[in-house]
């Protein structure tokens, strides 16, 4: 059976602002010290089960140009390119439609473009225990982080009995307040939903039909006219009807032959700003410099410089980014809220810096 992934590139990253712009999110900048992008990680530590001409780039139509750009050896034809935003079950129905009518067997890992791994031959064997999973009937397999302290904000998996490599979901539960992620993780039977999904086409098609008919509906629709001169614009008629939906709500929270496989392999989703000191090295006083940078007696700072001198003098737990037209100055407390910025920026007809 082909094996293919799916890479779902189209989020807008806002808490990255002001590096990550409407023109350019978080999963095209890089991060890391490599110099390397989040997608391009994302594909290449991908390769030693895919093959390049079997990945697929599910993103907005705005980025078609971006993601060509970062990954020269994706197939023009693979990049799936959304009219507009409409979450990550239509996201999914759309590649897996897309999938079947180019395949008659395949199976897909589903996998965001934005997550960072520290540890990629046990994240490998992770997805091939995972492959040999979702080969089992109509099984829908997540992956599944072994939680390393109480975090507010993340989804969680409850899972119960042991099968072979994997354990079956009892249910998925929303983000906790502190005191039931504590009980989550005494109890050590909950993960961390890492938004990671391995199943065959034909399985998660067939509960598309089932539970979400609507989407299942206007997906094979776009399937039948891939390759065909009338494509886009059946994409668009149809894509643009789909209600936005998460895939979690829509299918995993009510499918049976749900499965989890738990994952240690340093896994990141790199949700704020907060990630960088956590991917990168820090200095003895814990802090993180990119740039032209002179600090005087500051600790467990981050700042990101762009061209000019950045100078800190004293400072402590504060997150600083310099662009060419917008400067952050965030406490790493207040990270969640820079989002707010972007609704401010919006609510001034400020466009331009968003």
């Amino acid at each position: 059976m082909k094996t293919t992934a799916v890479i779902m590139a189209g989020g807008r990253g806002e808490r990255f602002w002001p590096k990550s712009r409407n023109s350019r999110p978080k999963q095209f900048l890089s991060l890391t010290a490599d110099g390397k992008t989040m997608i391009q990680k994302t594909v290449k530590r991908l390769l030693p089960l895919v093959n390049m001409e079997d990945i697929f780039i599910v993103t907005n139509a705005a980025y078609t140009d971006l993601v060509l750009a970062q990954l020269p050896g994706i197939p023009k034809e693979n990049i799936l390119a959304e009219p507009c935003a409409r979450n990550t079950a239509p996201c999914i129905a759309f590649a897996a439609a897309v999938i079947g009518r180019k395949y008659d067997a395949a199976m897909m890992l589903v996998l965001p473009s934005d997550h960072l791994i520290g540890y990629e031959d046990i994240y490998v064997n992770t997805l091939r225990k995972a492959i040999r999973a979702a080969e089992e009937g109509s099984n829908l397999v997540t992956i599944g982080i072994t939680p390393a302290y109480p975090e507010t904000g993340y989804g969680y998996i409850n899972f119960g009995r042991e099968a072979g490599d994997t354990y079956e979901v009892e249910r998925f539960v929303e983000k906790p307040d502190l005191p039931t992620a504590k009980e989550y993780l005494a109890s050590g039977k909950y993960l961390w939903n890492s938004g990671m999904f391995v199943w065959k086409v034909s399985s998660i098609m067939s509960n598309m039909q089932k539970l979400m008919p609507d989407i299942y509906d206007g997906a094979v629709r776009i399937g039948e006219a891939y390759g065909k001169p009338e494509f886009n614009a059946v994409l668009v008629k149809e894509f643009t009807a789909f209600r936005s939906e998460s895939v979690d709500f829509g299918i995993m929270e009510h499918a049976d032959n749900i499965y989890t496989i738990p994952g240690s392999f340093g896994w990141d989703d790199v949700g704020s700003w907060l990630a960088v000191e956590r991917i990168n090295e820090t200095d003895d006083d814990r802090n993180y410099f990119e740039g032209d940078v002179i600090s005087v007696g500051s600790e467990r700072t981050t700042i990101c410089g762009g061209k000019r001198l950045i100078a800190a003098v004293g400072v402590e737990d504060i997150i600083i980014v310099d662009t060419d037209d917008a400067l952050l100055v965030c406490s790493k407390n207040s990270t969640q809220d820079v989002k707010k910025v972007i609704a401010q920026l919006r609510e001034q007809g400020r466009n331009d810096l968003v």
